[in-house]
């Protein structure tokens, strides 16, 4: 089980209602259906991740401009960090990927879904 914290349960709906227009497209055009459950917006102790498939042990994180920064750059590596401490793999794509080579970000995801069997 990992960790929850209640207290970003808004916050967490606020972003799945208010998706970016790549997290929808990564969203209603593959994970949704996907053989694998994902959930999207998911709390994972302090955070909340773009989307979760509990059964491989996946996070995917779809990152704009702002976790470029060098700030951006440092919240994300403690994410990461976190996340991996908590036995997940953390995949990152950015806005650009999702929008012009969304494709081969679904090849990647499906690659790693089919090899890990948990």
């Amino acid at each position: 089980m990992l960790p929850y914290n209640k207290k970003f349960k808004l916050r967490a709906r606020e972003l799945r209602r208010n998706a970016t227009p790549q997290e929808n497209k990564l969203w209603y055009e593959f994970l949704r259906k996907h053989p694998c459950p994902f959930t999207r917006q998911k709390i994972v102790d302090n955070y909340i991740v773009d989307f979760l498939c509990t059964s491989k042990k996946l996070v995917i994180e779809i990152d704009g401009s702002q976790h470029f920064t060098d700030d951006g750059l440092e919240y994300d590596r403690i994410r990461t960090d976190l996340f991996e401490s908590l036995g997940l793999h953390v995949m990152r794509f950015t806005n650009t990927q999702i929008d012009t080579s969304f494709d081969e970000v679904c090849v990647i995801i499906q690659n790693y879904t089919d090899s890990h069997n948990q």
